[in-house]
């Protein structure tokens, strides 16, 4: 068990897991990688059917809907940030009340009937609006967009699937990590492993979005590439039904957030209180809260909080116990600690989410400006959608995740002592520290791209490859190391897995807003400076400056990343007097005396 795990173990018992009956789990017969599989089949799945759309989704409102390029953007980077930022009410919903596999059935029918209703709208000419060619019709006054009930029908459709699919992603997260005990001989090895088996299966299920399901839409037309998603989702749910019999379930405990309320509550109550300011004695016939132990990461943190642990009225047989919003537990403290603490590292992961959102929507526009054939500049009749060019990171994933997991693990649990090889800060550290080469890159092509469509030459689609590749693996550092970040914190907190696993999507539900956000500021600054609209304000990537957009995003990824380090110091200072180990610009905490990780 992990130094900050074992330190800061809440003194209530864990949950005992049980079984589809509701019966103490078994370790023979439940949990364990042969019942994670099938949720990590419906997570494949269910990726695949969200990617179809979400990526390709940019064609379909700017080609068929007939919104500007930039409402179309935004379209889609607030479609994505509602999807992640539902993921909040999917963990509060599980942890609280219904549990990972009915929060995870129940939002997937929900998913399942947004993705049949876009099927229909894009099949049905009475839901959308005349075909047009919005890059002709730009010069003449454009074309007709859809409004109206034709609206109307295609965002009901669009956040049915957000609904959905946000209260399904962290719950397929958290439920594959619940099969693994983490305190069990092995089992902390065996999580890493399953969070690198969750992001393989992310990457299958994108692999195949942006390759055969986009080539679908394509050239089969969008209603039957919405259909095969439907079909995807569905055959998801059959994958999470067939393991019901061998899941261990974790049972739900109540809001989640009537603790962390009570515990601002009496510290508020009793803000004039004095606690010792020693550690040591916090809880020395005043504070409860001393029970948290020397080892507790956060013990120096938020000291204000300790206050709710304080005893005010004499103890004594005939005394009435305090209501539980005047003194609360070590516990409750201890998880409110945690969530404060772990909310600078979640929020600088944000600006690498507005990354990603460019790779969505901008550099698909930006690859259907340049020569899609292949091999380039010939005759050929095959063409690559530009959506498929995401396809290109994930590809390469899937032979680097793997190796990441045989390889460079074990080196590096050799040479750091560390379980996970490297841990999750660590893993965060990289990523971040490599998305800005990703817009640099970005930049520097549409910088020539613009230069060769002056000359009346297209440039050649696959020079965008390398932005994807670089973003391709910073992500894989990024996500991963996120969410096993997150959930290891829930695992201290004792019943907030979904709820803290969902503040990974949250983050890149911030990110796509923060991009919507961006183009919105960036649009109204620059105009009149190299443009009537603005750097991104025209329907013509020829006469924007998508190339400086990349250069700003490029500046604010290193920004980020020094606030990073910056965080990540602050976080780990405070096990057994680590501020002092903890040297400048160091980004995890070292490994204890007994070798074990720390985070």
């Amino acid at each position: 068990m992990d130094v900050e795990s074992r330190a800061s173990a809440p003194s209530e018992a864990a949950p005992v897991a049980v079984d589809w009956r509701g019966r103490p789990c078994r370790p023979q017969r439940h949990g364990g990688m042969r019942a994670a599989v099938f949720v990590l089949g419906i997570q494949g799945l269910e990726i695949m059917a969200i990617a179809a759309v979400g990526n390709n989704l940019i064609t379909y409102v700017f080609g068929e809907m007939h919104f500007p390029l930039s409402q179309a953007a935004n379209v889609v980077t607030n479609f994505v940030g509602t999807i992640f930022l539902l993921a909040l009410l999917g963990g509060f919903l599980s942890d609280s009340y219904l549990g990972c596999f009915w929060t995870m059935l129940t939002f997937g029918f929900v998913e399942l009937s947004g993705f049949i209703l876009l099927s229909l709208q894009a099949h049905l000419p009475q839901l959308k609006p005349a075909p047009c060619d919005m890059a002709v019709a730009s010069a003449g006054g454009g074309c007709e967009k859809a409004g109206g009930f034709k609206s109307t029908v295609f965002f009901l459709a669009l956040y049915l699937v957000a609904l959905g699919s946000g209260c399904l992603k962290p719950n397929m997260i958290a439920h594959g990590a619940d099969q693994f005990d983490a305190a069990a001989p092995g089992g902390a090895r065996r999580l890493s492993t399953y969070f690198n088996s969750a992001y393989f299966s992310f990457c299958a299920g994108e692999l195949v979005a942006l390759t055969a399901l986009v080539w679908v839409q394509t050239h089969s037309g969008m209603d039957v590439g919405f259909g095969i998603s439907a079909a995807a989702m569905a055959a998801g749910l059959v994958s999470l039904v067939s393991g019901a019999a061998m899941y261990r379930n974790k049972p739900p405990q109540g809001s989640i957030f009537t603790p962390i309320a009570r515990v601002f509550v009496a510290a508020y109550s009793k803000r004039k209180q004095v606690c010792p300011s020693s550690s040591n004695s916090v809880n020395a016939g005043a504070c409860e809260a001393s029970r948290l132990g020397n080892n507790f990461r956060h013990n120096s943190k938020f000291r204000f909080l300790d206050k709710a642990c304080i005893r005010v009225a004499p103890q004594g047989p005939n005394t009435k116990p305090e209501s539980p919003w005047r003194l609360c537990t070590a516990a409750e403290v201890q998880q409110t600690k945690t969530l404060l603490a772990v909310t600078p590292i979640f929020a600088c992961t944000i600006v690498f989410n507005t990354v990603l959102a460019q790779l969505q929507t901008f550099s698909v526009q930006q690859g259907s400006a340049m020569d899609t054939s292949l091999p380039p500049g010939g005759s050929s009749s095959f063409h690559i959608p530009p959506a498929s060019l995401q396809a290109i990171p994930y590809a390469m994933l899937l032979a680097l995740v793997p190796a990441y997991e045989l390889l460079l693990v074990p080196l590096m649990r050799r040479l750091t002592g560390t379980r996970s090889g490297i841990t999750p800060l660590q893993r965060i550290g990289v990523g971040l520290a490599t998305v800005a080469f990703s817009m640099v890159a970005a930049a520097l092509v549409e910088r020539r791209r613009r230069d060769a469509s002056g000359d009346h030459r297209k440039m050649s689609v696959l020079w965008i490859v390398p932005q994807f590749l670089v973003f391709g693996v910073s992500e894989m550092f990024t996500a991963v190391g996120l969410i096993e970040f997150f959930y290891k914190q829930a695992c201290a907190g004792g019943s907030m897995q979904a709820f803290l696993t969902a503040l990974t999507y949250c983050s890149y539900a911030f990110g796509f807003y923060l991009s919507s956000l961006l183009v919105s500021l960036v649009n109204r600054v620059t105009a009149g400076h190299g443009g009537a609209g603005g750097w991104l304000g025209d329907n013509d990537l020829d006469k924007d400056r998508l190339d400086l957009f990349y250069w700003m995003l490029a500046a604010l990824s290193v920004l980020n990343f020094f606030c990073f380090m910056l965080c990540a110091r602050w976080y780990n200072a405070g096990v057994d007097g680590a501020a002092d180990a903890v040297g400048s610009g160091q980004v995890t905490a070292e490994g204890g005396a007994d070798g074990k990780e720390i985070i």
